[in-house]
């Protein structure tokens, strides 16, 4: 199975900016002026799922709560280090997650369009399938 995570944005080249520049993805493809919708794609080549973020003259809506949440687990602890020095480096602020879990286990920031992201070391997934 092949998974795709798809949403709608207000500014493309802000989100293709935080997501590639700051987060470590990649950009897989994109597409612009598709029944008047521009998009991209971004992940990590050889994996099987991906994000898509399209703009177009709709505006995006979103609505979400506390709890709706993006989790990236860094592969190594020097991975997850070097991203939350990226994030202090760039004055991006870490906000305090409702779930006690991600207050012990993560750092939460949020994406451009407000969306949560929490990032934790691997071991914090280790842990808790055990």
């Amino acid at each position: 199975m092949f998974l795709r995570v798809a949403r709608h944005t207000n500014d493309l080249r802000k989100i293709e900016d935080f997501y590639v520049n700051i987060l470590g993805f990649e950009v897989l493809g994109g597409f612009e002026k598709h029944n008047n919708y521009d998009g991209i794609f971004l992940g990590k080549s050889g994996l099987d799922w991906h994000f898509e973020f399209t703009q177009s003259d709709i505006k995006a809506n979103h609505s979400f709560d506390e709890d709706d949440i993006i989790v990236l687990y860094p592969k190594t602890i020097s991975d997850y280090n070097e991203l939350i020095n990226k994030i202090i480096h760039r004055n991006i602020a870490t906000i305090t997650p409702v779930n006690p879990f991600w207050k012990e286990n993560g750092k939460m920031i949020q994406d451009p369009d407000g969306y949560r992201i929490v990032i934790s070391p691997l071991k914090a997934i280790i842990n808790e399938i055990e």
